[in-house]
């Protein structure tokens, strides 16, 4: 209530300020035009009434609210250690749905940006993650004892805060290869000098995934995410702040500073946008689903080639979370092959390009529908019948069952070649030249292990990428799409893409993370459920 009360008696003075700037500025123009000619004094009169109108008009940074973003390099052990998490089921975050799906989307351990602030009265700082890709806020707690996380950040005091309110309802936040676990509590957060009264919060007891917590720069997780995916149906801060008429516009914006050498990370801005952080207009594009800030992406280019992947559609999430681009595994396994990163060399994918690949070309061909090829060729399965559900390393279990993980291997693996011949067949390139290419995408799958580096040297010769979304292209360069760590002679460059499979209806789908979020500016339109991208400035 103290913070609050310093707050709004910092807006009466900033009222008092503009009257007494304006009652100047009116007798400066009166005393002038005294002494002026009359063709002067209506030149004077213009200018007083300019100065006049534009000190009652607001300013376009007026009534926003600001958190500096601090960033983290990125550890090329903790990039691998990312990748791995979510290559290997990674960390699954319930989306809220009524079947109970969930999705692999995140792990935090390659999370870059974080900014600070403060719970309680008096405030208790804490550094927190803002990630659009979950909706609670959580921070150690004081009752931590057993994790070693806890041990290494700030945590929080109830007993040292005159604003707390118990609620004690236990809870836990899943996400896969690292959880949180602790109690419900109320008090005040304060947000980019905002107070949020009364915000619910959660006060960790025990931090899972022991690289995942402890290493990071972060206390906790403040979620910018809809109050679909908010564990426990606790109303998320950015919805608070909504409701306590603290922001002018139900608008919040990011602007990342991908500049490895400044001071400045970034900045979090609250109630609008500001117009230093972009160039042009912005993009916008409705929200589909709300949970994550996800929306309809179209068309994937590789150069200027469609990889075909997207041309009915792709669900895309913007999350601020991860640093990743992750995408399905066909469409990375031909990124990886075009900018030259190593991968796996999968005996299973050559073995079904040498064995099947005549048949799978005359088959496309021939008219047969790509869904059907795998299942006619006898490599798909379904509870004793044959199966085919789209490209993907991810599947319902009960679909599954009964066939054993080589089953599933070659029944993927025949997928994305039915993919990649179908993609070449497009671009009328010839049977031995598809398979070739084919055969050496193979050596190109992305590796289970987080092996992606790349030959620096070579940056310059590699494509661009490009998103459509809302019918405009937006293009990232290969400096733009590659992550370098470390310096000088130490420097590594590893690809900025990682596969990510996602079942039908939900999927193919797209993580864009903070690689793109550097690149356009973006902005989360609560109010009107839109998400706007703009070239950051």
């Amino acid at each position: 209530m103290h913070a609050s009360f310093h707050f709004y008696d910092y807006q009466s003075l900033a009222v008092t300020s503009m009257t007494l700037q304006l009652t100047l500025s009116f007798s400066l123009c009166h005393v002038s035009g005294l002494s002026l000619n009359m063709a002067h004094k209506l030149v004077q009169v213009t200018l007083c009434l300019w100065v006049f109108t534009s000190l009652l008009l607001p300013s376009p940074t007026a009534g926003l609210y600001r958190v500096s973003l601090k960033k983290q390099r990125l550890n090329l052990n903790r990039f691998k250690a990312a990748r791995i998490a979510m290559s290997g089921g990674g960390m699954l975050h319930n989306y809220g749905s009524s079947d109970g799906e969930v999705i692999p989307l995140k792990n935090y351990m390659d999370a870059q940006y974080y900014g600070v602030i403060a719970i309680g009265s008096p405030p208790q700082n804490f550094t927190v993650l803002f990630d659009t890709g979950s909706s609670n806020l959580w921070v150690p707690s004081s009752k931590c004892y057993f994790s070693i996380a806890c041990y290494f950040h700030s945590k929080y005091k109830s007993s040292r805060s005159s604003t707390y309110t118990k609620i004690g309802k236990p809870c836990e936040i899943n996400y896969g290869s690292g959880s949180i676990s602790g109690f419900f509590s109320q008090d005040n957060v304060e947000v980019g000098g905002v107070v949020v009264r009364d915000q619910v919060f959660v006060e960790a007891t025990r931090e899972g995934s022991f690289p995942t917590f402890v290493l990071a720069k972060f206390d906790g997780i403040l979620g910018l995410g809809f109050q679909e995916i908010s564990v426990g149906n606790a109303t998320p801060v950015w919805y608070n702040m909504l409701n306590q008429d603290v922001v002018r516009e139900d608008v919040f914006s990011f602007w990342l500073n991908r500049d490895p050498s400044a001071n400045e990370g970034g900045e979090l801005v609250f109630g609008g946008v500001d117009p230093k952080h972009y160039k042009g207009k912005h993009t916008y594009v409705p929200v589909t689903r709300k949970g994550y800030w996800q929306f309809d992406m179209g068309d994937f280019l590789i150069g200027n080639n469609s990889t075909g992947v997207c041309e009915g559609g792709c669900a895309a999430i913007v999350d601020s979370g991860t640093s990743l681009l992750a995408g399905p595994t066909a469409v990375v396994t031909e990124i990886n092959h075009a900018i030259g990163a190593e991968g796996v060399v999968s005996a299973e994918c050559k073995e079904v390009v040498s064995q099947y690949g005549d048949l799978i070309w005359e088959l496309l061909v021939s008219g047969v529908q790509p869904d059907k090829v795998c299942t006619q060729i006898g490599l798909c399965v379904l509870n004793g019948t044959r199966y085919m559900s789209g490209i993907k390393t991810v599947v319902e279990k009960e679909n599954m069952e009964g066939l054993s993980a080589g089953d599933q291997l070659l029944c993927t693996t025949c997928q994305m070649t039915v993919f990649w011949i179908q993609s070449q067949l497009k671009q009328k390139g010839t049977k031995d030249t598809v398979l070739n290419y084919v055969n050496e995408l193979c050596q190109s799958l992305p590796s289970p292990m987080g092996e992606s580096v790349i030959d620096c040297a070579r940056i310059s010769l590699m494509p661009d990428i490009t998103f459509i979304i809302g019918d405009k292209p937006f293009k990232l360069t290969p400096d733009q799409y590659i992550v370098k760590m470390g310096e000088g002679i130490t420097t590594v460059c590893v690809s900025g893409f990682m596969a990510l499979d996602v079942s039908p209806p939900r999927g193919p789908l797209w993580i864009l993370g903070d690689v793109f979020m550097g690149v356009y500016h973006t902005v989360f339109d609560y109010g009107n459920l839109e998400i706007g991208f703009a070239e950051a400035a």
